[in-house]
């Protein structure tokens, strides 16, 4: 064992190869991840719009006439999104259609100041507006 060296670990051309990787890799990783942020917040914008329009479809039922339905739609509307905070009042307008055997509230949401648009040129971006509506049966069932 006397006469034994260690081995030294002698890093040759390959030495940068992670760092060249990583640039090639790194800023698609980066993309990916915007993406996905992206359109995550895009698609709870949307679910929570539907959840809208469901909660103040069955809050317009209650109106006895085409002026208190729309009264009672947009007073759910109002009231619901203020406990959201990531969502603002002003980007949401109801529509409320009155058939004679069933109400349809629609409710459109405009996306274009939310924070998550400071990367549309980035990432592919989702539509600036959110439509969503709810039908509710007027009458017997």
């Amino acid at each position: 064992m006397k006469g034994r060296t260690k081995n030294k670990t002698v890093r040759g051309p390959e030495s940068g190869a992670v760092a060249v990787e990583f640039a090639i890799t790194g800023p698609l990783f980066l993309v990916l991840l915007v993406g996905i942020l992206v359109w995550g917040q895009y698609f709870w914008i949307s679910h929570t719009v539907q959840q809208l329009a469901n909660d103040s479809a069955r809050a317009a039922l209650a109106g006895l006439n085409t002026a208190e339905r729309e009264q009672l739609a947009r007073a759910t509307l109002a009231a619901e999104v203020a406990d959201y905070p990531s969502l603002r009042a002003e980007a949401a307008a109801v529509v409320v259609e009155n058939q004679p055997d069933r109400l349809t509230v629609s409710i459109r949401y405009d996306t274009a100041h939310d924070a998550f648009r400071a990367f549309d040129g980035l990432v592919p971006s989702p539509p600036k507006t959110v439509l969503r509506q709810a039908s509710v049966r007027l009458g017997g069932y």
